[in-house]
């Protein structure tokens, strides 16, 4: 079985879990040490605060979730996947309103579970759909810009062009 192959199975029982509203065994998924950094939720360290990353913020905020992904790849350490997902926001606000965005996932893998994840998803496509309004939009695609650029993985990037970047 190659490293591409055994990531899809990984997908797969993630995946599975995640729709399930699962939160065990989509933490199983990942390392005792494993972290999940959200988007909309933030980062999430270990099993149990996965677990209730999914129960108690996701799956309070959404229902009929669906996650697939696609073309993964993985050299045994590092894995990429792209995704689509859907849901039907709970949240008073935008109860009833169906989302579907697509993103890309990167997995850091170890002993054959996830370490370490993070997804690159347009999230601005999800506030359209649910229609939240342009200032909060903008708020919030405000406070995302300056996490990314106060990120470590900015500062190496920006170091490697010679702080041009």
């Amino acid at each position: 079985m190659t490293a591409s192959t055994e990531l899809a199975a990984l997908l797969e029982r993630l995946s599975r879990a995640a729709e399930a509203a699962d939160g065990k065994g989509f933490a199983a998924c990942f390392t005792e040490d494993g972290v999940y950094h959200d988007y909309i939720y933030g980062d999430h360290t270990g099993r149990a605060d996965i677990a209730q990353m999914l129960e108690g913020l996701f799956r309070r905020d959404a229902k009929d979730y669906r996650w697939r992904f696609f073309d993964p790849v993985c050299d045994g350490r590092v894995g990429y996947a792209w995704s689509m997902s859907s849901f039907v926001s709970t949240v008073p606000e935008f109860a009833g309103k169906t989302v579907t965005i697509d993103g890309m996932s990167r997995f850091e893998l170890r002993d054959g579970l996830i370490a370490d994840y993070r997804e690159s998803v347009n999230g601005g496509v999800a506030m359209v759909q649910l229609g939240v309004a342009a200032g909060r939009m903008e708020k919030v695609l405000g406070k995302w810009s300056r996490q990314l650029l106060a990120g470590p993985e900015v500062a190496r990037y920006r170091r490697s062009l010679g702080g041009t970047g």
